[in-house]
């Protein structure tokens, strides 16, 4: 693992473990178990290091859904794999609570909102495609809805875990009616 990736890593952590405002250059040293001014070295701000994490969580989440996408050509295959997804995103709830930390915080820093806007347009990049194989009639539209249920999903979890959590007849449900209209 890179020095870089090591300290994002950690600020995931951080953010993850202790919100926003616990974001910072020595706390994230801290995580990481590196000397002080190592985070610094590689994000010279605050911005600079909420923009790198951002990025990293979007890595995390591609990789993720790399391995369970397959072959999702089948709306049920597709419903199967996205509801995978979203539980595996909510075991890993330290990395969920970063993501949604960073949410927040784009909400009151309309700065952070152009970082927050880029990471849903790479998502777009690959997502639409598949949404549009699988007869939805207006992609984008359909696309934006499914990520919204996403969030929401994981959203409710985190604020009230179930031990029974499968998010896989919600989504299946969705992208029902996204196909059907």
């Amino acid at each position: 693992m890179t020095r870089q990736r090591q300290v994002l890593d950690a600020a995931i952590h951080v953010l993850g473990t202790g919100g926003p405002r616990q974001l910072t250059h020595r706390a994230v040293d801290a995580a990481a178990g590196l000397p002080q001014g190592s985070t610094s070295n590689h994000f010279r701000t605050r911005d600079a290091l909420v923009t790198a994490v951002l990025g990293r969580l979007l890595e995390r989440e591609t990789v993720l859904w790399g391995r369970l996408a397959g072959d999702v050509g089948t709306p049920d295959a597709f419903a199967a794999a996205v509801g995978e997804l979203v539980r595996r995103l909510a075991e890993d709830r330290v990395m969920t609570l970063a993501r949604h930390a960073l949410f927040v915080e784009a909400a009151q820093r309309p700065e952070l909102r152009g970082d927050v806007d880029r990471a849903q347009r790479e998502i777009a990049g690959w997502a639409l495609p598949l949404v549009a194989h699988l007869g939805a009639p207006d992609p984008p539209a359909a696309l934006a809805l499914l990520l919204a249920v996403i969030d929401g999903l994981l959203a409710n979890h985190l604020a009230n875990p179930d031990a029974h959590f499968d998010p896989t007849a919600a989504v299946r449900t969705v992208l029902r009616g996204i196909l059907a209209d």
